[in-house]
């Protein structure tokens, strides 16, 4: 499992560099994936949600601007770099949307808000850094309400079609371009190991399951290298 300690620094030391990073080696398609998760999430009409592993912040932005229901949404991460960076965006965003956006730090193993208060959760890429993802997923359970959703956005394991070339991206070029990028090559040679070892949909969904989650849903997007999973409280 992934050390906190070191998956925090390797996020400190990309913050800055981290979104350009990710446009450049999806080929941007990554908006595309968060712009399906934004559209499920819309579709439950929630009115607090959390952004669990917000990062810089751009699916609490997405949420904001595309979930009209949306009171509250709360950025939360364990790196303060990131936060920093979605702080910066922030403050260049429409007031209406600057009010209902805030950002806090904590980890998503120990959620630091109370219980059930949370109409929707969402998490995006960053549920194969966490060092327990049963702890994890059931302490997203413990902030939604009942009747709650939980949306998980993640790397999964390829059709087999897809997988040789997949696995020649990840293991040669990724680590190289992205080291060029961010001048890190070690940090996306880490992040290329979390998405091997990741489990396939159907397994994650019964992590899910097993958490207490009901209702549970899967999606396969691009190939099935990314899943966006649902759930319900």
């Amino acid at each position: 499992m992934p050390d906190p300690v070191e998956v925090n620094s390797m996020f400190a030391r990309i913050a800055q560099k981290y979104d350009v990073a990710n446009r450049f080696l999806s080929g941007g398609i990554d908006i595309w994936w968060r712009f399906r998760l934004v559209q499920a999430v819309s579709r439950a009409q929630p009115k607090r949600i959390l952004d669990l592993a917000t990062g810089s912040g751009d699916v609490a932005f997405a949420l904001s601007k595309r979930v009209p229901t949306a009171s509250e949404i709360v950025g939360m991460d364990f790196c303060q770099p990131m936060l920093d960076e979605a702080e910066k965006k922030k403050a260049g965003q429409p007031e209406e949307i600057a009010r209902i956006v805030r950002f806090q730090q904590g980890d998503g193993l120990a959620i630091p808000l109370a219980d059930g208060g949370f109409d929707a959760v969402t998490i995006s890429f960053g549920l194969r850094n966490m060092a327990d993802r049963q702890r994890s997923l059931t302490e997203m359970r413990r902030i939604l309400r009942p009747g709650g959703r939980m949306f998980v956005l993640e790397f999964s394991q390829p059709n087999r079609w897809v997988r040789p070339f997949y696995l020649f991206y990840l293991r040669k070029l990724l680590p190289a371009i992205a080291g060029f990028i961010t001048g890190d090559r070690a940090a996306y040679t880490y992040l290329n190991k979390t998405i091997e070892q990741f489990p396939d949909r159907e397994s994650l969904a019964d992590e899910i399951r097993k958490a207490g989650f009901s209702s549970v849903s899967v999606k396969s997007l691009s190939g099935c290298i990314v899943a966006l999973h649902e759930g319900v409280r």
